[in-house]
């Protein structure tokens, strides 16, 4: 928040569950990050949703050029933060992507298909660059509706404005950010995770789509709904969250792969030296 304050910023996240209402503690919004002593810092692209709704990349691209805009309407810069990795891709790469309806024909088309019959489908139709659109059945049904509807309707696609960037991470030694998931998940617990997942599950949220929304949600839902002991809840999340932290690292390393320069910090040097460092090369990139 303080680069975004040093430059006359503006957030834009880049995270595919902080665009939920009352999913706060197990996306991590930390809404409190954003008052600083003389300022708030605008965040766009958060509690844009209902829990329980659909959200898509081609919406958030959508939602994203609005933001980006206004923003520069007003004469400030737009620093677009965030985990998830496609999201982040798809606008540095300037993904174009059709506004694809569901099908419900279509789908019915595909039942009698094995996940097997289908993947090859997939790839027959379009290069994968990842396998993310093939790890379940909804996912790969999606994939398929999508590749179908760019078929029939080739001019319908988001046409993202003309943009420069500057892409910087910031990393840790491995043994480093194994503590830092732990220390993350227990304060996470003791703020309340628990109470908000009952929570979502209370207001009519099902407990399918939680179980879609992975990590915290995934695993807490299950541990309030199923035959699930907290431990192994626990357990389970604990691992499934680093798993997620080194598949992050690999979409970050597949990017660089395929032409995406990022300038990597080091954690190690303190959010002050960061701080600095990332404003000189702002400012240089102008």
């Amino acid at each position: 928040m303080s680069v975004a304050d040093c430059v006359d910023g503006e957030i834009i996240s880049a995270d595919s569950r902080q665009v939920f209402r009352g999913m706060d503690i197990g996306t991590g919004k930390d809404m409190a990050e954003y008052h600083l002593p003389n300022k708030t810092i605008p965040c766009h692209l958060v509690d844009i949703r209902d829990a329980g709704e659909e959200y898509n990349l081609y919406q958030f691209q959508n939602d994203f050029i609005a933001a980006f805009n206004s923003i520069l309407e007003r004469k400030r810069q737009p620093i677009m933060c965030g985990g998830t990795g496609m999201y982040v891709e798809s606008i540095i790469r300037g993904y174009q992507l059709p506004d694809a309806p569901v099908d419900a024909e279509y789908r019915r088309s595909l039942q009698e298909h094995s996940d097997e019959e289908l993947s090859a489908r997939l790839a027959s139709l379009v290069k994968l660059h990842n396998h993310t659109d093939t790890e379940t059945r909804d996912r790969l049904l999606r994939a398929l509706e999508i590749q179908e509807f760019r078929l029939q309707h080739p001019d319908q696609f988001t046409h993202l404005p003309i943009m420069r960037h500057l892409v910087v991470g910031v990393r840790f030694p491995r043994e480093v950010v194994v503590e830092r998931i732990g220390i993350r998940l227990r304060q996470r617990l003791q703020e309340g995770m628990i109470d908000e997942v009952k929570a979502l599950l209370d207001n009519g949220v099902p407990r399918e789509r939680l179980l879609r929304y992975g990590l915290e949600y995934k695993h807490v839902a299950r541990y309030l709904t199923e035959d699930y002991s907290y431990d192994e809840m626990y357990t389970n999340l604990y691992t499934d969250i680093r798993r997620f932290s080194k598949r992050q690292m690999t979409w970050f390393r597949r990017m660089e792969r395929n032409g995406v320069d990022i300038r990597w910090l080091e954690g190690a040097d303190g959010l002050d030296s960061n701080r600095d460092k990332i404003i000189e090369m702002i400012h240089a990139s102008v």
